[in-house]
């Protein structure tokens, strides 16, 4: 089959990012053939294109963990899932094409009533909100919880699930802009991470111990919420949005600075602190794909709702798709559509 695929052929820059068309063989045994609809769009695509993503492939490669679309042909030794079937899944890298194979253990059947780009907004950042305050964060009934990045698609669906626990859930935001939906989410608290954002999480810490924090952005807003955590709080740290850059290239001595001055944790002191921290990269999840669809199942029984798809694009802009992206103005799931009727 002929498919269309965006490549890049050196990381390094967004701008080594070409359409280009190749050859797409028949799925192996166990292996699933998807017209791809729908893309979600993710910072490890971002970070892997730049060239600072330790999974990042060696050589060219095709970015994009996670897709929605049909199944048009299967392997022989592929059961559960039949041509024609909708579907949603993650890859480890891939996504951006207009059609791929993937092994049939990393396919979900799509929810009944969902569209595909509702679907290529779940998976990576769902698996990522509840892994983080389920299964490291050890999340309990009642408890508190700082959110950072709390408008994008990790936020919205972590506040959903801390919800389904009873948890009082503070949202922080870059910007004021993206307060309303944050109140429309059902955050009890919304914070912009200005100036003030030490004073008034301190004021707010005060009447609400911090017990878990969801932490994705580094710098000095990581040594500020680690500093407030309670006693026996975790701190999640799933991302580093600090390295992002809005443009095509990282700026490197930027880059350089802000990891030099990241903040330093000594585990001594946390004994004392009786404070913990936690880290993780999701990709390295794929190799466990049992664990993967235990915890979807168990996201889907919270009835957490769809996810916020915030921006659609065609797959003829997604140069576009990713520089909104880059711009940290976007609130939801970035998705990307492919092969539309």
């Amino acid at each position: 089959m002929e498919r269309k695929v965006y490549q890049i052929h050196k990381a390094g820059s967004i701008g080594n990012l070409n359409l280009v068309t190749d050859q797409l063989q028949d799925p192996g045994p166990e292996e699933v053939q998807i017209e791809v609809r729908a893309i979600g769009l993710n910072f490890a695509d971002i970070f892997a294109m730049f060239g600072i993503y330790s999974a990042t492939p060696a050589g060219p490669f095709i970015p994009g963990l996670e897709y929605a679309g049909k199944v048009v042909q299967k392997g022989k030794n592929v059961v559960f899932f039949e041509e024609g079937q909708p579907v949603m899944g993650v890859t480890r890298f891939g996504a951006y094409a207009t059609h791929l194979n993937i092994n049939c253990n990393y396919v979900s059947p799509l929810p009944a009533g969902w569209t595909f780009e509702e679907g290529a907004a779940l998976l990576v950042q769902g698996i990522t909100a509840y892994y983080s305050l389920i299964n490291l964060g050890n999340l309990q009934k009642g408890q508190n919880v700082l959110i950072h990045s709390a408008a994008g698609g990790v936020g919205l669906l972590a506040n959903r699930i801390a919800k389904a626990y009873d948890a009082f859930t503070i949202g922080s935001i870059g910007t004021k802009a993206k307060a309303e939906l944050l109140k429309i989410e059902g955050y009890d608290e919304v914070m912009v991470r200005d100036k003030s954002f030490a004073s008034n999480l301190k004021n707010i810490a005060d009447i609400h111990p911090l017990n878990l924090v969801l932490e994705c952005i580094g710098g000095d807003i990581q040594k500020i919420s680690f500093d407030l955590l309670a006693p026996m709080g975790r701190m999640i740290v799933y991302g580093a949005a600090q390295y992002a850059s809005p443009s095509h290239r990282p700026n490197y001595l930027k880059m350089a600075y802000k990891y030099l001055t990241r903040p330093r944790l000594d585990p001594q002191a946390m004994i004392q602190q009786n404070k913990s921290v936690m880290a993780f990269n999701l990709i390295w999840l794929y190799d466990n794909f049992q664990l993967m669809h235990d915890i979807l199942a168990e996201m889907m029984q919270l009835d957490i709702g769809k996810p916020l798809v915030g921006h659609q694009f065609t797959f003829d802009d997604m140069h576009k798709a990713i520089s909104l992206f880059q711009s940290g103005q976007t609130t939801g799931k970035v998705v990307i559509t492919a092969n539309q009727e």
